[in-house]
Order: structure tokens, then sequence, then C-alpha cells
């Protein structure tokens, strides 16, 4: 083909292309006028560009140079059609698209759920009565979550239908009670265990995490919960120490018109035990329990229970979360509701 025809046919399909998109009343007629000039596979610019194989080699640059120039014509007066059309459509004469003008509409952003906003408050309550922040793993050994802590092996709490034992290594979950099961743990004292092992008194810890249970969900009980324990490990330890550092945090915590109350229990891991309550809204609500440091436990972690004594506690984190704001059901902590937790 000669160099003369070829620019000659591409000014005719420009002229013909920007009198078409031109003259488009409306977005069916621009779209008809595109398929037909600049379609990808039977538009007729693409038709011309094949000619270009026909051309002289010493040609090819100038008619590539008109090719390009000629597809920019084309693309500007389906630019400028589609601007027309738009710039007249009802949604502008009735003001339906974006004023600059009209003030945002508000994002709304996420924020931390209620039981972490809980676990942060304690963390920074018990940092300022002086005890740091120990963790520990959610998957646990026997060793950690019953025989270090005084639970022995015919203990109904460390029955297979009251833990979530975990198949490993070939064992399945109904051998769990033997000393080489793996378990969810079912208390955070594993964490205190694992303290104790690695670091020579004294020790003033707490340790907040998941701990599993297979109870059945209620308005009071959930098979994964969160508590707070904590250990504070010296020579002369008391019982009056563990009274005054429970008060300090229920009236820090709670409110200064909260009072504390100890009801003798049992606890494998502590000797003597109680149950905490504490004094609010005019009722008494259990909250966790306490005591001594057993020194069955002590010896296990290769302390001298004679030199060395301890308090320990463990308060549950969802049940001081829910008195703090007036939940009634622990479930609704766990719905994702957005418009529960937007409360917070």
């Amino acid at each position: 083909m000669e160099l003369a025809a070829f620019v000659s046919n591409l000014e005719r399909l420009a002229g013909e292309a920007e009198q078409a998109f031109g003259s488009a009343h409306d977005a069916a007629s621009v779209e008809q006028a595109r398929v037909q000039y600049v379609g990808a596979r039977s538009g007729q610019m693409k038709s011309l560009q094949k000619e270009m194989g026909a051309l002289a080699p010493s040609d090819r640059p100038i008619g590539g140079k008109k090719l390009n120039e000629v597809k920019d014509r084309i693309q500007l007066a389906l630019d400028s059609a589609q601007a027309r059309l738009n710039a007249s459509s009802p949604a502008v004469a009735k003001g339906l698209l974006l004023d600059p003008t009209l003030p945002g509409r508000r994002i709304r952003l996420g924020h931390v759920h209620p039981i972490t906003q809980t676990i942060d408050q304690l963390k920074q309550i018990m940092g300022r009565l002086g005890f740091g922040v120990a963790e520990g793993p959610e998957v646990e050994d026997s060793w950690h979550n019953f025989v270090a802590l005084n639970i022995p092996q015919d203990h109904p709490a460390r029955d297979p239908l009251d833990n979530f034992y975990l198949s490993v290594a070939g064992r399945s979950a109904i051998d769990g009670v033997s000393e080489n099961a793996r378990l969810l743990r079912s208390q955070t004292s594993t964490v205190q265990i694992r303290v104790m092992e690695s670091v020579p008194p004294p020790i003033r810890i707490i340790s907040l995490g998941r701990v599993y249970r297979p109870d059945e969900a209620d308005a009071t009980h959930f098979p994964m919960f969160h508590q707070m324990e904590g250990l504070w490990i010296d020579q002369n330890v008391t019982m009056a120490q563990l009274r005054s550092i429970l008060r300090m945090f229920a009236t820090n915590y709670l409110g200064s018109d909260v009072s504390i109350r100890f009801r003798p229990s049992f606890f494998p891991f502590t000797e003597p035990s109680v149950e905490v309550d504490f004094l609010w809204n005019g009722n008494w609500i259990e909250f966790g329990g306490a005591g001594m440091v057993d020194p069955n436990v002590l010896s296990a972690v290769g302390y001298d229970p004679e030199q060395i004594t301890g308090l320990a506690f463990g308060l549950g984190v969802e049940r001081l979360c829910m008195r703090r704001h007036g939940v009634h059901d622990i479930r609704d902590l766990y719905r994702n509701d957005l418009r529960f937790l937007h409360q917070f």
C-alpha cells in the first residue's frame, strides 16, 4: 500500500469518527460509535492498523506517527461526547451528584472490644500496685496445668469431660489424664508455674489470658473466657497483704464505695483458700478465688516452703467487665453485634 493512500484513509476515518461522536445524542449512540470506530475486535481503527504491515519499511515510521495522531483525535472526540452527556444528565440537573460545599459524612471508626478494654485497665491498676505482666501458652501439658498445681491424678478437675484435651502424637483425648497429655489450659495459674520455674523470688506478677472449659454457654458461662491471675512470692507474705491488694484493686476498678470479704473455700493450689466477694451496689458479688500458695506448689518449682511464702488470686475478666458496664449476659460479649459493641 502507498503511504499517501494509508494517510488518506486515516484522515477519512478521523473525520467520520469526530462527526459521529459529535452528533451522538445519548449513551447508546456514543457506545455504538465507539464500537464502530475503536472497538477491540471489529473497529475500523483496528482494520487500518493491520494495514501498517503493507507499507514499505521506510514509510512505516511516518505511517505509525499518523496512526497515533488519529487514535488521539478519536479518543478525544469520545471523551468529549461522554463529558457532554454527563453534564446534561438529569442527576446533575437535580443536584444528585456530589456537592463539595456540603459537610462530609463522619467516618465510623472501630474501637477496642470491651473485654480488651477491661484487660488494659486491669494491667494499669495492677501495675500501679507493683505487679508486672507475664504470659504463657494456651496449649499446656498436664505438669503445668495440674501436677505442679497440686492437683493429683485422681482429682475430678482432670476429668476428660471437664477439659479440652488434644489428640497429640497418636494419643487420643480420652487418654488425656496421662502425664504427657496436652490440653487447652483451664486456668492461667499455669503461667505462675512457668514463671516460678525460671525466676527466683521475689516475684510479683499477674497473668491475663484466655482459658477453656467445656461449659454449656448460658448467661454466666462460656466455654472460653478470660482470667486474671495474681502471684506474689517473697518472704513473710501474709493473708493481710492479700486482702489489702484485692481491696485496693476493687476500689480502683469499681469505685471507692466497694467493700471486700473472704469466705472459706478449697483450692488444691492454695492453703488456706478463700472465695472473694465484692459488695457493689448493695449486693455481694463473687469474683474469684484466692489464698496462700500451697507449700506443695512451692516445692514443685524448687522453692523452700520453710523460707518462702506467697499469695495468689484469680478473678474473672468477663465478670468484672459485665459488672462495670451493666451487662447481664456473657454471650453478648461474643456475638459480635455492632449495635451492642458500639456502646463501648
